[in-house]
């Protein structure tokens, strides 16, 4: 450390001696408004503190010498500072033309004053209209510039207008590794760019401590708390003047609704300014009890106000950058700083149609507390800034170098990528495993638990929950943002109160349990119940081949035959909630006794479990077994050793097989004779071996008016899960944005 600090002054020493012992840089600041002049006063602070080494002009053009702006060169006289000149650069106007024109005029006064200065460098702050004036005549008269806060990517003409700085700079001071990259890859000579960090952090990092209490009572009332009111600060969109005084007018609306005292900042003067003073005016806002407008507060103060916010909501800069240094909660409006880097503080509100998005966004954000961030500083730039200073060299020519590196992509917190990740906890409660699954919006399985499922109640509530929690505490690693709690299972079940009325044979001790209620409490989180069969169709109707379809049928074929009806879009449940008891459908008055009491049902015919009774029948009775099958004396015969038997040429189980499809196909025309879809879908792990007989029986049994109806097998991998999800996605995402 110490050879390179000897090694820092050497190379000071030497460029004094090359600039001449007693040659002082002689620095021009110039400062058009009360934003950059908070970026540039640190600097100018660092510059007036070391007479020794510069000579500091200070001029001042631009909103600061308007009153509708608040006159704000005041506050550079406060802190002190010599102005040497003022320009009245802008023309009043409220469309683009009169940014033009401003220009302009700038740019006719400005070479005179740099002809009386003779600055040996320039200091020019960030993307606005007057910068790009300062620029441009520094550049056509052969001053050095330095840019402050280049190669940072946001929206609209500001893009351009600072990037077209850029080219024209000769020295780049840039906050962030991004930008850093971004000036490299615009050519940018490495060697003239200083990644220093914003000039403002310098003050922000240590000022949050201060007395603050006082100044939120003058700006706010005295009757306001730490972060319980919002700062609001919106520019209109120069590129898009229509649309962003829209957004400026369901802001308000917004804010109005929220019902939060909020202080409101005068836009800058840019195209459609005025526009938005009028809107203001219009609704009232100087005057509504929960409101104070106001032209300018010193930086000073804004930073308190900023610090101790409930929500700093708007497109300004500041929000993105400077209010992270204190984790205030921010809502970025619009396009106007797209692109830019931001902390975890930031959500982005892109575009709106009405004011229920920013209300949302409102509500997500207003009274939060984020870490703090340091992306645009640590608080050391201005020492670095000036050490680039004197190490400049006014001997070596201007010419640029270049080159081309890569560039750095860029993440942000976005509303729209919160939309996407939101996720459902799915739980399948089967009749030997229970499954909890983090489910995404599109039907990805994020991750899935599987645990044997206990035989009590107590035992079987107690590892719902133990999985949940856990399933919920590894959503947060996966960036996901879990709406609430799906589950599945066998039975008859109230969906209405979470309630499984009466459970299959297969799970015991599971009726008339409430289950949402335990795991809502436990979990603060919504729950959904749903029989399996209907959680198959929802899992079709938003995932698989029932998307967008009106009328469609889901038939499980499984361990049981069960299913859902999706009539106009709806599920149908049934005034007990006994509606799609599909596998008990009766195909025979003299059938094979079912489960459920009754005989001839489908399900004693085409289940699982139907189809594993008649494979040990063959079993017991020697006739399964055919060569090339083979089981073990403790194997248990199951109905995939009926399938094998068929497929190797067994005509016994052919024709089990044979009875089971036709059963089937019997119970699926009487669901087309009743309820008319216009597709049927045969899921589980049957359907395949089942879909070409019962296409067979519609062709033979089937009215002519029906026999259309297309059967197609499910693509979905694991339905129950989704289905399961699919109760909380579907109901939770209704509301429109």
């Amino acid at each position: 450390e110490v050879y390179f600090k000897n090694l820092s002054k050497q190379k000071q020493k030497e460029v004094m001696e090359k600039n001449g012992n007693n040659h002082k840089l002689r620095v021009c600041v110039a400062t058009c408004n009360r934003a950059d002049y908070s970026k540039l006063a640190p600097i100018m602070f660092g510059i007036k503190a070391e007479p020794q080494f510069f000579e500091l002009d200070v001029v001042v053009l631009g909103s600061h010498l308007i009153d509708d702006y608040g006159n704000t060169y005041r506050m550079i006289e406060q802190d002190d500072f010599d102005i040497h000149t003022r320009l009245h650069t802008i023309v009043r106007g409220e469309d683009e033309a009169a940014m033009v024109e401003s220009v302009g005029l700038a740019l006719v006064k400005l070479p005179d004053v740099l002809n009386r200065l003779k600055p040996d460098i320039m200091i020019v702050h960030g993307d606005r209209f007057d910068a790009l004036a300062l620029a441009t005549s520094a550049a056509l008269m052969n001053i050095r510039i330095l840019h402050i806060e280049g190669g940072e990517v946001s929206g609209t003409i500001d893009d351009s207008i600072r990037h077209a700085i850029t080219k024209l700079a000769h020295y780049h001071v840039c906050c962030t590794r991004s930008a850093e990259q971004h000036l490299i890859a615009m050519c940018e000579d490495h060697d003239r760019i200083l990644l220093a960090g914003c000039p403002s952090y310098d003050k922000l990092l240590s000022a949050k401590n201060k007395d603050y209490m006082s100044i939120i009572s003058m700006w706010l009332g005295e009757d306001v708390k730490t972060r319980d009111y919002i700062v609001a600060l919106q520019h209109p969109v120069t590129t898009d003047i229509k649309h962003s005084i829209k957004m400026f007018e369901l802001t308000l609306d917004a804010l109005i609704s929220f019902n939060k005292r909020t202080l409101v900042l005068f836009p800058n003067v840019d195209a459609g300014d005025k526009e938005m003073v009028r809107v203001m005016r219009k609704k009232g806002i100087e005057h509504h009890p929960n409101f104070r407008a106001v032209k300018h507060v010193p930086f000073d103060q804004f930073i308190q106000l900023v610090a101790h916010a409930g929500c700093m909501i708007g497109n300004s800069s500041c929000g993105v950058r400077e209010v992270g240094a204190f984790g205030t909660p921010v809502i970025n409006l619009g396009t106007r700083q797209t692109g830019r880097e931001t902390g975890e503080n930031v959500l982005h509100v892109r575009d709106a149609d009405t004011q229920d998005k920013i209300l949302h966004a409102l509500q997500l954000q207003f009274g939060k507390q984020y870490p703090c961030s340091k992306i645009y500083g640590d608080g050391n730039a201005v020492p670095r800034i000036l050490k680039f200073l004197k190490s400049i060299d006014l001997k070596e020519p201007l010419q640029k170098k270049f080159c081309f590196p890569p560039v750095k992509d860029n993440i942000s917190q976005d509303i729209d990528h919160i939309l996407e990740t939101q996720s459902a906890l799915a739980v399948d409660l089967g009749g030997t495993n229970l499954r909890v699954a983090i489910v995404s919006m599109k039907g990805e399985i994020v991750k899935k638990y599987t645990q044997l499922n206990p035989k009590t109640y107590e035992d079987r509530l107690a590892l719902i929950l133990k999985m949940c929690v856990e399933a919920a505490s590894e959503a947060v690693n996966v960036n996901c943002r879990i709406l609430g709690v799906g589950i599945s299972t066998g039975g008859r079940v109230n969906p209405r109160e979470g309630i499984v009325l009466h459970s299959t044979k297969l799970i015991q001790e599971w009726s008339s349990v409430d289950l949402r209620t335990p795991i809502s409490d436990a979990l603060h989180l919504p729950v959904w119940v749903d029989n399996d069969g209907n959680c198959a169709a929802l899992a079709e109707r938003k995932f698989g081949h029932g998307k967008g379809i009106e009328n469609f049928v889901t038939l499980i074929t499984g361990t049981g035959i069960g299913g859902g009806i999706v009539h106009q879009h709806e599920l149908i449940h049934g005034s007990s909630f006994c509606a799609a008891e599909l596998g008990h459908i009766v195909v025979s008055l003299d059938g094979p006794e079912c489960l459920c009491g009754s005989q001839g049902c489908i399900e004693a015919y085409a289940s699982g479990i139907a189809l594993q009774r008649e494979a040990k029948k063959l079993h017991d009775d020697d006739l399964l077994l055919v060569e090339g099958m083979s089981m073990k004396e403790e194997e248990i015969v199951s109905a995939a050793h009926l399938i094998q038997a068929a497929k190797l040429g067994n005509t016994k189980a052919e024709s089990v097989l044979r009875t089971a499809g036709t059963a089937l196909g019997l119970g699926v025309v009487n669901i087309l004779h009743t309820v008319n879809p216009s597709l049927v879908i045969l899921s589980g792990v049957l359907a395949n071996h089942y879909v070409n007989a019962v296409k067979d029986v519609i062709n033979r049994q089937a009215l002519a008016s029906v026999k259309t109806v297309d059967v197609v097998v499910s693509n979905l991998a694991d339905p129950a899960l989704l289905g399961a999800a699919s109760l909380v996605l579907d109901y939770t995402t209704r509301r429109i944005y």
